[in-house]
């Protein structure tokens, strides 16, 4: 984008065309037009100017007259000519056409354009003779296209069409000619044919074919030689290798002319046995990497571009392993004029001084010549004001009306340019050219080009303004360019904003608005990454864009720089791709690139498909011997997951058919393995290849392999000898495989003697068996066994001798002298006297020691649920410790002598008794009838005294609602007290009881109770409303001016804790004087009695109702009452139960109490009697039952905020309906 916009900033003087001025061509042929006879000559020229210019051509120098040939014919509005040839000889209007275009303000002229038809002719008729050579020398087939213009393409083919296959060895010169460094007996044919096709008419001409025969001459003789007839032999001796030579260019040296512009094409083609390689390299420098390349197998270097530099001696090596040889190539550097500065367009006020000039270069160095109008201007008229210097013309003092257009042309032999300028004389008061409020984005960062091209005569100048208010001058980091265009280098947000550029020159001033916003780059902050999925499985691609908001992006996913293919498998999402199910295909770099306007960023990654490999194939077993053979393999395909290893696996068809067992490993580069075999084994191999994905499946099966029987080479394992009787020894053993039997009549041969005797070896063959017995033999003694295989063939290895030991026999002895040393009343310590090992008739397991409490010291008859214990203490020990023994206890035990057959007889049986401990806690602790200052506790005794009970000790403290305990106090009772009443406690207060008993030896664990004495009410009982989890509530009806002790009570159903807040002191404030008393009013007096009046007439229909019908629901009494003020009081079942006519003391429903003073409370309700601190449920008159309604009324809608009014008759009256 940069470039694009620095080539507007240079780019020449644009006048617009409402003002007069010259003519200037627009658009014209190339210099060289070759044309196709087939179609009509275009010849393009076209101009504009102020006012429209008029068109004519010259033709070799001479006017052509357009109008006088019906053929020829020019466009409208133009001047391009279109030449109908239909019919004609096309090559009448070859030649050297130049166009000229014509305004009041001067002349332009063309280019020389020359004119000439493409041409194709035939191939010269000629007779191509047959080429014999002997193998081994060069040879070259010569081309000789005819001369095209353009000139032809050259390749050959064969007969049938098929382009001959060229290499190092074989290959097309520039010129069309066919080499062969050496021929082989391969390249003997009868069709190499050159063809030549010609672009422009699209035609391929032929060449005969040519026959090449190559001999070998080392197995002809000369006889076989002379009947051939050969019209071109190329002779000699018989070809072996040889040093390499060039065959062209020909000598040690050559040179080539080039020029500047065009492409070098240095060709060199060496002939030898082997085919030499080819190298190029120069004289004093290195060839450029960017504009250097190499063609036909390195046998023609390529540089484009050319410039001086590249001239010198380039040196084309030939090698082969004979020798070497050289050419040197001198390149020569010349140059059609080229322009350094063409003349530009001048717009001159009246008075003003111009300079034009037509800077070139060339090699030779070019000549320049000036033209006025198309006329030399030498020729020209004479113009005071005009001044010629070489490559300059100055012009001075411009007066209105010599305008005019300068030609430049400056030529050399290799060829010419040639340039119009023109100069307009005008006075013009600015404009600006640039449309006004054009918006430019850019991205932050990157360079922001404000234009404004303008217009005027004297040249206006050019000043910048951001926000209508900072001037802004050249200099970083601004630029202002010559045509006015303000460059930032490096746009920042700041730079965003409204930009006005001014013209000013001597006629005026203009200025033009624009605006420059200044975007967030497009960043892609997370990357697609490599992915290595295997086949069948999903491959997700990340790819997370941040962008400026305002950009519309546009995410596109590409396939190896392609389109994703049309596929559904491919799911592209707002920031993924997902492939499913990838296959081999799907492999390729994936690139996610997001578009927006202005910007652009990309990123790729890889994925790579993997599979399991595929089986190995053509197992071959080589290098066979009796106890090994090589094994080898073709991998198959890795799928891109590199081989780890392969598993070499064998069957044994002669002993276990079908089961298929690891033998070796290879690592995953190896393809053969050496595989150490067993005798008597028919071998079968197969391979499988793992890597990172899995094991591939396995390969086919190689060819059986059948390896000699012989003697065994291992002996049975896990030889044990062990006694199953007291006078047997059962040897066993794990036996042979067949794969281990080496051979056939496979056997064993156990031998035995008992250890230290020193006696012969008693022996037994035995066959398919894995154990052996030996009887009649002593109890429990030492023997050495082994068991060695045997087959047809031989034995195995000569077997270590292993011990084992006959059966064993019950103990005989029982253990002796047996003392009980006693610790404490919970341990003690027994020893005895162990007995002799030859009593023990076997291993010696250990000691059992067997003991069981008799009954307590302080009991007369033995206790008869207690279980017998034992401990086992192994090993030869002689002593032994007994925890956990209850104390002050009478115990008797007993020991045995154990080995691996049982138990032998029992010892004499021994008592201890054990001392007195502390005594378990007591059975129970209940308090009872608490009340305000005491209450009673009753416990039971332990349930282990533990030794004679000496008494009980009883521990309690005060805990106060903040869960911190108060003093302790202790009190002591003897053994035969079980209860206590404690007196001159606080009242509502929590208690925590600690009870333990005691003997001589200490007090044992305690058992605690908690417990609350009775809450202390006074004379006036507490109100409760019950509160849900809320952390606030509001108490209503309460009376102004009145204070009232306030506390929060919890308790949990399932802990009988109850927790209680301290009390706070809270007074309802007074009604203020300034209210009126409603109760003095006269309407509310008149009111309140019809109100009486109406609930004496309720009170007698009630009356006469219950007389009656005897019993009847309160709800018959809700249907006659809808006003929700007169609804009843509900308890939690909803309704209250039935009125008795026996029940006349009762009150009414909703009296403020009841006329015993009392309740009822339901079982549901909630009560601080609950708690402990309530009696039996009595409250006053003075409050409780209006603590209880005002609780139920709070969930009435209708009630309102009635806690905030003062207490007025109304309300009094509301509580008797």
């Amino acid at each position: 984008m940069l470039l694009i916009l620095l080539s507007r900033v240079t780019s020449a003087l644009e006048v617009p065309l409402d003002l007069p001025q010259p003519p200037t061509i627009t658009l014209q042929s190339p210099k060289d037009y070759i044309f196709d006879p087939r179609e009509n000559i275009v010849i393009h020229c076209e101009a504009k100017g102020k006012p429209s210019p008029s068109f004519s051509w010259t033709r070799n120098g001479t006017h052509f007259d357009v109008e006088k040939d019906s053929k020829v014919l020019i466009k409208p509005g133009s001047g391009t000519l279109v030449i109908d040839i239909s019919g004609e000889k096309a090559e009448a209007y070859e030649g050297t056409y130049q166009c000229t275009a014509h305004n009041e303000h001067g002349t332009a002229v063309s280019n020389n354009i020359v004119i000439r038809q493409s041409r194709s002719p035939l191939w010269s008729k000629e007779r191509n003779e047959a080429i014999t050579v002997q193998m081994g020398v060069s040879v070259v087939l010569q081309c000789r296209p005819p001369a095209g213009l353009p000139p032809p393409v050259i390749f050959w083919m064969d007969n049938n069409f098929q382009r001959l296959q060229l290499d190092k060895r074989v290959s097309q010169a520039l010129n069309g000619d066919l080499y062969f460094s050496n021929v082989l007996q391969e390249d003997t044919r009868s069709d190499y044919i050159c063809y030549a096709r010609f672009p422009h008419t699209q035609t391929i001409q032929q060449k005969q074919p040519i026959s090449v025969t190559v001999l070998n001459m080392d197995t002809m003789n000369e006889t076989v030689a002379a009947l051939y007839n050969i019209t071109e032999f190329y002779s000699g001796d018989p070809q072996g290798e040889r040093r390499p030579g060039f065959m062209m260019p020909s000598g040690p040296t050559s040179t080539k002319m080039v020029l500047r512009g065009e492409t070098l094409e240095l060709e060199c083609i060496a002939e030898g046995l082997p085919t030499p390689e080819m190298s190029w390299q120069k004289d004093g420098g290195e060839l450029p990497d960017s504009r250097t390349s190499f063609q036909n197998f390195m046998k023609t270097l390529k540089i484009s571009d050319v410039n001086e530099a590249d001239g010198g001696d380039y040196h084309c090596t030939a090698a082969n392993n004979l020798g070497t040889v050289h050419h040197i190539i001198k390149v020569t550097v010349k140059a059609a004029p080229f322009w350094v500065s063409a003349p530009r367009n001048l717009v001159l006020a009246p008075n003003e001084t111009g300079i034009l000039t037509c800077r070139v270069s060339g090699e030779p160095k070019p000549k320049i010549s000036w033209f006025v109008n198309g006329v030399p201007i030498e020729n020209a008229p004479e113009d005071h004001t005009r001044k010629v210097e070489d490559d300059t013309v100055i012009l001075s003092n411009v007066q209105s009306g010599s305008s005019a257009v300068y030609q430049c042309n400056a030529s050399n032999e290799f060829g010419y340019l040639m340039a119009n300028a023109f100069v307009s004389v005008l006075a013009e008061a600015p404009r600006v050219l640039t449309p006004p409020n054009r918006v430019y984005q850019v991205i932050t960062n990157n360079p922001a080009l404000l234009h404004c091209s303008s217009f005027g005569s004297p040249i206006p100048t050019i000043t910048w303004f951001k926000d209508s208010q900072t001037s802004i001058k050249n200099g970083d980091p601004y630029v202002i360019h010559e045509n006015g265009t303000l460059e930032i280098h490096v746009a920042q947000p700041l730079d965003s904003g409204k930009y006005t550029c001014i013209a000013t020159n001597n006629l005026g001033i203009k200025e033009n608005h624009v605006f420059l916003e200044v975007k967030v780059s497009t960043r892609i902050l997370k990357q697609p990454e490599y992915k290595v999925v295997q086949r069948g499985k999903s491959a997700v691609f990340e790819c997370k864009v941040k962008h400026d908001p305002s950009l519309i992006p546009t995410m596109t996913w590409l396939k190896d720089n392609g389109e994703l293919p049309d596929d559904e498998r491919f799911e592209v999402d707002i920031d993924s791709l997902t492939v499913k199910h990838v296959t081999d295909e799907d492999e390729g770099t994936y690139t996610c690139i997001m578009n927006t306007t202005l910007d652009q960023d990309s990123a790729s990654a890889m994925l790579t498909v993997v599979e399991k490999p595929d089986a190995p194939t053509d197992l071959e077993l080589t290098d066979q011997t009796d106890r090994s053979v090589q094994l080898s393999w073709i991998p198959g395909d890795e799928h891109n997951s590199p081989t780890q290893k392969f598993l070499i696996q064998y069957e044994d068809l002669l002993h276990q058919p079908g089961l298929w067992n690891n033998l070796t490993e290879v690592a995953g580069t190896g393809t053969t393995a050496q595989l150490k075999l067993s005798p008597f084994v028919y071998y079968s191999f197969r391979v499988l290849a793992q890597n990172l994905v899995g094991h591939s499946n396995p390969s086919q099966p190689s060819r059986q392999y059948r390896t000699n029987p012989a003697a065994p080479d291992e002996n049975p394992s896990d030889v044990q000898g062990v006694g199953t009787e007291s006078d047997n020894l059962v040897i066993s053993w794990t036996p042979l495989t067949g794969f281990q039997s080496n051979g056939p009549g496979l056997e064993y041969k156990v031998l035995w003697r008992q250890k230290d005797m020193d006696g012969e070896w008693s022996s037994k063959n035995v066959a398919n068996v894995s154990r052996f017995i030996v009887t009649g033999i002593p109890t429990f003694v030492p023997f050495e066994i082994k068991v060695q295989a045997m087959n047809d063939y031989g034995s195995g290895p000569e077997p270590e001798p292993l011990i084992g030991y006959s059966g064993e026999d019950m103990p005989l002895s029982a253990p002796e002298s047996v003392q009980v040393m006693v610790h404490n009343s919970t341990l003690a310590e027994v020893h005895w006297e162990p007995v002799s090992f030859p009593s023990v008739r076997g291993k010696l397991q250990g000691y059992k020691v067997y003991y069981q409490r008799e009954r307590g010291l302080h009991e007369t008859e033995k206790t008869t649920d207690e279980e017998e214990q034992v401990l086992t203490f192994s090993g030869n020990r002689s002593e032994g410790r007994l925890p956990g023994l209850q104390p002050y206890s009478l115990y008797i035990l007993f020991i045995t002598v154990v080995n691996s057959r049982g138990e032998g007889p029992q010892s004499p049986s021994k008592t201890f008794e054990t001392p007195e401990g502390v005594p378990g806690p007591p059975s129970s602790l209940t308090v009872l009838n608490p009340s305000l200052d005491s209450l009673t506790l009753e416990w039971g005794p332990p349930m282990n005294n533990n030794g004679r009970l000496a008494g009980y000790t009883l521990k309690y403290q005060p805990v106060n609602t903040t869960n911190e305990l108060g003093p302790v106090k202790i009190v002591t009772f003897l053994a035969n007290e079980t209860t206590i009443t404690l007196s001159s406690l606080n009242s509502s207060m929590l208690y925590k009881f600690y009870l333990s008993a005691k003997t001589i030896k200490g007090s044992g664990p305690f058992i605690t109770e908690e417990a609350f004495t009775v809450m202390d009410t006074g004379k006036d009982d507490w109100e409760k409303e019950l509160v849900n989890s809320s952390h606030s509530h509001m108490i209503k009806g309460l009376k102004p001016g009145t204070s009232y002790r306030v506390r929060v009570v919890a308790r949990d159903p399932a802990d009988p804790t109850v927790h209680s807040t301290d009390e706070v002191l809270v007074t309802v404030p007074a009604v203020p004087s300034r209210q009126v008393d409603i109760a003095t009013q006269g309407w509310f007096i008149g009111l309140m009695c019809a109100i009486a009046l109406l609930i004496l007439v309720l009170l007698i229909v009630c009356f006469i109702k219950r007389n009656k019908g005897g019993k009847y629901p309160v709800k018959e009494k809700e249907d006659a009452h809808q006003d929700p003020e007169i609804q009843p009081m509900k308890e939690d079942d909803g309704t209250f139960g039935e009125y008795s006519d026996t029940e006349d003391h009762k009150p009414l429903k909703g009296s403020r109490t009841p006329s015993n003073g009392t309740v009822r409370r339901d079982e549901s309700d909630d009560s601080l009697v609950d708690y402990g601190e309530g009696g039996d449920g009595q409250f006053n008159e003075d409050g409780s039952f209006i603590g209880q309604y005002s609780g139920k009324k709070e969930k009435d809608t209708h009630e309102g905020n009635e806690s905030s009014e003062a207490p007025s008759p109304v309300n009094a009256m509301n509580s008797f309906v």
